[in-house]
């Protein structure tokens, strides 16, 4: 491998083929990075901006051996990755009563929350073993959400499921501070995607999915902690967390509730 391939930025993303996903793939190729695109849909990945240096994995997240497969392959052909970014996601109303809504709460937990940590999984120990000379980043990804920061009604599924990503985010980035390794989770407010098209309510802030992509890769290569975007929503997220609960659980009785449909 050539040093001039070596200064390129190697990328591996998850749920790349729509959404967040897709916009990331497109600003890093941008940028000129190598990609390790990775999602269900083989033919929206090919239609992603392409090069030979690019890599198509059409795989389901669930599938945790195929996945380490994929991920094993990216870190043979191009020696490891500077950044991976786990953005498969999938969103639906639930209710807890409803007895076909357990195994839609087990999909989304399974999607969102355990494939973030298949993902991150195979590319640990080869950050970790990163030449001291190399200096390029060592970033891992997760895509949570502003939903994870109070419970939403008819939405339990998909707040505590984004609430349990920037847990384990923040447990992970203690685990890899002592290597350098900077774990960053990016919470989206509600950006123009697929999934933010089934809702059935006002978006207030709502962001081009591109402007949102912009921004989550200049949090990235800060190596920020945590961000929300776009801005105004962080300040949202800010009093929301401060809220108590009999002055939350009144402002948000009479709130209306996401779709059932899932939506990735």
């Amino acid at each position: 491998m050539t040093a001039a391939r070596r200064r390129r930025l190697r990328v591996f993303i998850t749920g790349a083929s729509s959404g967040i996903g897709a916009a990331l793939a497109r600003e890093y190729a941008a940028r000129g990075a190598i990609l390790g695109l990775l999602g269900r849909r083989a033919d929206a990945l090919h239609a992603l901006p392409f090069s030979a240096d690019h890599h198509i994995y059409a795989v389901d997240v669930t599938d945790h051996a195929t996945l380490a497969a994929a991920a094993a392959d990216f870190i043979a052909r191009e020696g490891g990755a500077d950044i991976v970014i786990a953005s498969a996601g999938v969103s639906a109303g639930t209710l807890t009563e409803r007895p076909d809504d357990l195994s839609r709460f087990a999909e989304i937990f399974a999607i969102n929350v355990t494939a973030t940590v298949a993902t991150f999984a195979p590319f640990v120990e080869t950050m970790k073993r990163r030449e001291v000379d190399d200096r390029g980043p060592r970033r891992l990804v997760a895509i949570g959400s502003v939903a994870g920061i109070r419970g939403m009604k008819g939405a339990g599924a998909y707040c505590a499921s984004k609430s349990a990503v920037h847990t384990y985010a923040e447990s992970l980035r203690l685990e890899l501070q002592p290597h350098g390794i900077r774990v960053v989770t990016i919470a989206p407010g509600y950006i123009d995607t697929p999934m933010t098209r089934q809702n059935r309510f006002p978006m207030p802030f709502l962001m081009p999915v591109d402007r949102f992509a912009a921004a989550a890769a200049r949090a990235i290569d800060a190596g920020t902690s945590y961000r929300v975007i776009p801005w105004p929503m962080g300040v949202v997220a800010k009093v929301l967390r401060l809220l108590p609960n009999v002055l939350f659980d009144a402002l948000f009785a009479h709130a209306p509730t996401k779709s059932g449909k899932v939506a990735p």
